[in-house]
């Protein structure tokens, strides 16, 4: 059942919420805790929350959204912004789960704003599938941004990060560095949805075929290997099986002056994540019934201007496997970290 919504679009401006009880009804949206619409492993396939298209309503096209934020915020409190898309096939409600960062929006002060894309497209051989689309989504993830930046007030958001597993991390690369992102975005984490520097898929990449075997081996696009126009961190996360070999360096290390890559500590977790392709599991590439893991963590440290440059490798893993709760904080936890002050340096210039 779809949540609904309490005020129109637009109804509380940045300068509109100064009292304390204006933090548990935000850019339109009643606050809640826990976050709605949640559900955990195979209750998420069976269960309803994952048609659930959000509890936000984009008011220029009527599309709904989710969006997650502290129900404790106090005014003019500074906040990290994550606009979170799915992949190819998914829906919002998976890739709220998948990468659950609305888990840690209290405690790291997050807004977590997590769209569905329109169209219905095809990618390839084989039935249409949801994918994201520049004429039917751009304005809609525009909108959406707008309406963050509005409700929470745009000297709050102190960073602000696109995430995106799969095409919607392909999608986030697209448009970080458009004319309207370029000077708000401060960050991209690339969940499996390609590494600047890249790190090649293995040539069996992708779904399973009918009977479980893994799908044709076949040569992809290779991905860019020079930073885009516009600055941002740059944080990418990949399950093992997905990539043939990480990279030891990168062109945005480089770009800020970091040093040599260092391996930090690796992150164990003894719970799974939340959901997995629960109609496709078993090819390790594309990925099993969500499990506990462990992941290997690289930083490039002492970037310039405190950017962030890491990437994490989920061992034992593929490209479906929902994000577990220790390797999901570590990624917000540099994310939170990142420098930020786009938006900041965008008003000081109107």
């Amino acid at each position: 059942m779809q949540l609904r919504t309490k005020l129109a679009l637009g109804a509380l401006a940045a300068a509109a919420w100064t009292a304390p009880a204006a933090a548990k009804d935000m850019a339109g949206v009643a606050c809640a805790n826990p976050p709605p619409a949640r559900c955990v492993g195979e209750a998420c396939a069976t269960g309803g929350a994952l048609a659930d298209l959000g509890n936000a309503t984009d008011a220029k096209t009527g599309r709904k959204f989710f969006l997650d934020y502290p129900c404790d915020l106090k005014p003019g409190e500074k906040l990290v912004f994550i606009l979170n898309l799915h992949g190819a096939g998914s829906v919002g409600n998976w890739q709220r789960h998948y990468f659950p960062a609305a888990d840690y929006k209290d405690k790291h002060r997050l807004v977590v704003a997590t769209p569905t894309a329109a169209t219905l497209g095809t990618m390839g051989s084989g039935p249409g599938v949801r994918r994201w689309d520049a004429a039917a989504d751009d304005e809609h993830l525009k909108n959406i941004t707008e309406m963050v930046l509005q409700g929470f007030g745009r000297s709050n958001i102190k960073s602000f990060w696109l995430a995106g597993h799969s095409q919607g991390g392909f999608t986030s690369a697209r448009i970080v560095c458009n004319d309207y992102f370029k000077d708000k975005v401060d960050g991209w984490l690339s969940l499996s949805g390609g590494r600047v520097g890249q790190a090649p898929f293995v040539a069996q990449f992708g779904p399973p075929l009918a009977d479980g075997s893994p799908p044709p081996a076949r040569a992809r696009p290779p991905m860019p290997n020079t930073p885009p126009a516009c600055d941002f961190s740059h944080i990418f996360t990949v399950g093992q099986y997905e990539i043939d070999a990480l990279p030891t360096t990168s062109p945005f290390a480089e770009r800020f002056g970091c040093g040599p890559r260092v391996r930090r500590q690796d992150i164990v977790d003894d719970k799974p994540g939340y959901v997995w392709d629960y109609a496709r599991a078993g090819y390790r590439v594309w990925g099993t019934k969500a499990r506990p893991g462990r992941a290997e963590a690289y930083v490039f440290p002492n970037c310039r201007d405190g950017r962030v440059v890491a990437d994490v490798v989920r061992m034992d893993k593929g490209h479906t496997e929902g994000l577990e709760p220790k390797v999901t904080e570590e990624l917000v936890k540099l994310m939170v970290q990142a420098r930020g002050g786009k938006l900041q340096q965008a008003n000081a210039a109107d």
